[in-house]
């Protein structure tokens, strides 16, 4: 995920506003949503939180003339939809399903934290089980549009996902050319049965420039999709920082299986 996203750490001067006195672990406390019940622990015991039977704790709505745009995202790494709010949340669902995520929980809790001037509450935008069951926590918000009390929020977000063992992100922006490339490889993310053993050849040839490694099989208009197919899920590399296109270099992986 690093190599794909630009990431926001302006919030780092405003940690000295946060109290992080002794007993701070027992004040802070993170509200959650599990089996219907609005439950809430002590930032001490969240990392015990049972994510997978967790839910949103803000519902997302929908309405005319509003200023963002949500919806739902289908992953094929979780294989169910998850809502977003806005385009940006939208296109780091997207990177997720690229990496291979365990699990995804969008708006996961609401952390109640102190600060100089008093207690204030903020629900960060997305919990996710990264492949290897490490566990990070996303906040999404292109840099001109964060504000001084964003800022404040996002410190005292990263101080909860440290307390509980967990990484932290504020996603500013994407590397040139990531997200083109992501939207052109999803196109094949669904299981594609592989009839004509096309997936075989386009292993065994590479590596290659995207356009002679197709050449290099025995269909070379089928074995497109199929090589796709394969720089999704990761059996085949490609460089995402680059335009991707018939003269990318594409390589074997060590990634088997999705």
């Amino acid at each position: 995920m690093d190599d794909l996203l630009v990431a926001y750490a302006g919030d780092a001067a405003e940690r000295d506003r946060l109290r992080l006195a002794d007993g701070w672990l027992r004040r802070w406390v993170g509200t959650w949503l599990v089996g219907g019940t609005e439950v809430s622990w002590p930032l001490g015991d969240m990392a015990s939180v049972p994510v997978s039977a967790s839910r949103p704790v803000r519902r997302f709505t929908w309405r005319s003339r509003q200023g963002h745009r949500p919806g739902l995202q289908f992953m094929v790494s979780t294989g169910r939809h998850h809502g977003f709010e806005s385009l940006e949340e939208q296109r780091l669902l997207l990177a997720l399903d690229f990496v291979g995520v365990l699990e995804v929980l969008p708006q996961p809790f609401e952390l109640d934290f102190e600060h100089r001037g008093g207690r204030s509450r903020h629900v960060p935008d997305f919990l996710a089980v990264m492949p290897g069951g490490r566990v990070r926590l996303f906040d999404v918000r292109p840099e001109r549009l964060i504000k001084p009390e964003d800022r404040l929020k996002f410190a005292a977000a990263r101080e909860a996902a440290a307390a509980c063992g967990w990484s932290y992100s504020v996603v500013a922006g994407w590397r040139e050319h990531v997200l083109t490339g992501l939207d052109h490889l999803s196109s094949q993310r669904r299981p594609l049965p592989d009839r004509l053993g096309l997936e075989g050849e386009l292993l065994a040839a590479a590596p290659l420039r995207f356009g002679e490694l197709v050449a290099a099989t025995s269909l070379p208009a089928v074995a497109r999709a199929h090589a796709t197919h394969l720089l999704w899920h990761r059996r085949l590399g490609v460089d995402l920082g680059q335009p991707l296109g018939d003269t990318s270099p594409v390589w074997p992986t060590r990634v088997g299986g999705l």
